[in-house]
């Protein structure tokens, strides 16, 4: 009979035993770090939420969901629209959330990110059609904090929290394109332009200054001129061209007439006179050269009290006396 009842009592400890393995192997929950578990118990939510680790639910009885609380990357699709100064423009998106209620993230909505993915598109979308392609182009910044307040209005009523939105890429039609890539010409055109009239402005001011130097002092010209010929020799011409200004040409007849005639030019005493220049050259040609005189008739000399004289500053004929007139 001892036997019997042993037997029966180990059978019984072992089913009661398998049934807590069971039990166990049912109820047996394990949480991660980064999520949450909410119970639902015949429906209702359990006002506790389950952390992370070894947790244990009643089989059948309660429902254990996880949350997931690490920041979510969310691409939003591109969507096309129309800016407020009517370019047709296609901008996608990114949005970073994360749960802070893991309660009110199961509760409130169906799926949170379903719900989210959504009321980004339309949030980017409203912020196309209050913006004008300037803004989208440049001034990206405030495009999206205004997005992310558009955003987290309403997800905070599903205990989710946007972290950030960021707008990726807009893309422009080709003509658009072409026309933007013209005005950037046209204004870099523009600039160059002031930019080359005022080095104008600027290099004629200086050369006015300069010219009221060399007008001073004339022979600063012959040292430009010089300086010219040097940098115009540097380049290695096969032909130069140098220009000889007039005003070097009255800088040395100005200083020709301060330092008087040369030796030997000046006119030779003769018992007749002095001789001109106009004589000297007639003298200095070869007999072959000079022409024969025609036969000319002397009247007879008038007295030196009556002589005519030559003309004050008038030098003698050629060829003749003083004081007489000759005649061909």
């Amino acid at each position: 009979m001892g036997v019997v009842m042993l037997d029966e009592l180990l059978a019984v400890g072992a089913a009661t035993g398998a049934a807590a393995v069971v039990y166990v192997a049912a109820a047996a929950r394990v949480v991660r770090q980064y999520e949450r578990g909410v119970v639902f118990r015949l429906g209702r939510l359990r006002e506790d939420i389950r952390g992370p680790g070894f947790t244990m639910i009643v089989p059948g009885v309660d429902k254990l969901r996880k949350v997931n609380m690490q920041i979510v990357t969310m691409p939003v699709p591109a969507q096309d629209g129309i800016t407020r100064d009517n370019v047709t423009v296609r901008v996608d998106a990114v949005i970073y959330f994360k749960v802070m209620d893991a309660a009110d993230a199961v509760v409130r909505v169906e799926d949170y990110r379903f719900a989210v993915s959504q009321m980004a598109q339309t949030s980017l979308r409203s912020i196309i059609g209050k913006s004008d392609l300037d803004d989208l182009l440049s001034n990206r910044e405030k495009l999206n904090q205004g997005l992310e307040l558009m955003l987290d209005s309403p997800a905070v009523g599903w205990g989710v929290s946007i972290d950030r939105v960021e707008i990726k890429d807009v893309s422009l039609p080709e003509t658009m394109k072409r026309s933007m890539a013209r005005q950037a010409e046209a204004d870099r055109e523009r600039r160059a332009r002031v930019i080359n009239a005022d080095a104008e402005l600027q290099a004629s001011k200086k050369l006015a200054e300069a010219a009221g130097v060399m007008s001073d002092q004339p022979a600063a010209l012959q040292l430009r001129l010089l300086q010219t010929v040097v940098a115009v020799a540097a380049e290695k011409n096969s032909t130069l061209v140098l220009p000889f200004p007039v005003e070097l040409l009255r800088f040395l007849e100005r200083a020709a007439q301060q330092q008087g005639p040369p030796p030997g030019q000046e006119g030779e005493r003769t018992p007749d006179g002095p001789k001109s220049p106009e004589t000297r050259a007639a003298v200095a040609q070869p007999p072959e050269a000079q022409a024969p005189e025609a036969p000319t008739f002397e009247p007879p000399l008038p007295l030196a009290d009556d002589a005519p004289g030559p003309a004050p500053g008038q030098p003698p004929a050629a060829g003749g006396r003083a004081g007489g007139v000759t005649r061909s």
